[in-house]
């Protein structure tokens, strides 16, 4: 009765019949949501718990030291590079595709056709398969095929693999990650300078507001949430670029491209240490969590200050 109250006061009322048939409707995707996501994740902690191996079928019920993985793991010295290796990326890779992504984004905002055409070629990395955009890399990385090697070598600059390279590999996984996935942050920044209102601007514009304080002043606090959301986004999917990784370096040279989730992919599917590798993940999932809110929280305290 009180939920019915409730519901009335904010502009319409929900009928007990009306609710249930609201949670029947919802059940089937909760249902599948749990079936997809919930269940495999709890799985995912309860093998971590274990050290499960496939050589050994009676370790995936031996919870006698539920924390030795994850004790191991802060002991690991290539577990913790492989966590600042993850860092190095994700810092590099959000921020660049930010700052590349707004400033496209303000160059596209307008209305002439030729625009338009351009913001669609400017998706296609995007919407290329993964392991597509790797492999046109990987060509790209290769100095035997590569045609960009080509044209350096014609004009007398030749330059050596960058992925083969440990101080330079990192770097050029992070180019073209940023290539890849930049189309992302400048379509959802398209996406609010299109709603921003133009009344403001105007105004703005009318009192003599030069180009960067129209944008730093009157522009960017209409869109600084969008930037965060799409930063938070960039940062969850900087975890998982795993197909780059795989193609271009397989984690190499050495261990100078071996992010977290590569690591547990190789202690998983290497070395049989499933249990082992499900804490990393698990581990990986609190921190891109933990991370995500502190994002989330500075994005949202800032723009409430605006």
């Amino acid at each position: 009765m009180a939920a019915a109250v409730a519901a009335t006061d904010r502009g319409y009322s929900v009928t007990p019949r009306q609710r249930l048939a609201l949670l029947g409707g919802l059940l089937p995707a909760m249902v599948l949501l749990a079936a997809l996501t919930l269940a495999p994740a709890l799985y995912l902690f309860v093998v971590s718990l274990t050290p499960a191996t496939p050589t050994n079928p009676s370790s995936l019920t031996d919870f006698s030291a539920p924390a030795q993985n994850y004790l191991s793991a802060l002991a690991d010295e290539r577990f913790t590079e492989s966590l600042w290796v993850q860092l190095k990326l994700s810092a590099s890779t959000v921020i660049a595709q930010t700052v590349l992504g707004l400033g496209v984004a303000l160059l596209l905002d307008r209305r002439a056709r030729l625009v338009q055409a351009l913001r669609t070629i400017f998706l296609i990395p995007m919407v290329l398969p993964p392991i597509v955009a790797a492999l046109i890399w990987k060509i790209l990385y290769t100095p035997d095929v590569s045609p960009l090697h080509r044209v350096l070598a014609a004009v007398h600059l030749p330059v050596s693999s960058l992925i083969t390279n440990p101080h330079t590999a990192l770097w050029a996984i992070a180019f073209a990650d940023t290539w890849e996935w930049f189309p992302f942050t400048m379509l959802i920044i398209l996406a609010a300078l299109q709603v921003v209102p133009r009344e403001p601007v105007e105004a703005a514009k009318v009192d003599g507001a030069r180009p960067l304080q129209l944008f730093w002043y009157v522009v960017l606090p209409f869109i600084r949430p969008a930037i965060v959301v799409a930063a938070l986004f960039r940062l969850i999917d900087s975890i998982k670029a795993f197909p780059l990784i795989y193609v271009l370096t397989s984690g190499g040279p050495g261990t100078a491209t071996q992010v977290t989730n590569y690591y547990a992919f190789t202690q998983a599917f290497n070395y049989a240490y499933w249990g082992y590798a499900s804490a990393i993940a698990v581990m990986l999932t609190a921190g891109v969590f933990a991370l995500s809110w502190l994002v989330s929280a500075v994005g949202t305290r800032s723009s409430a200050h605006d």
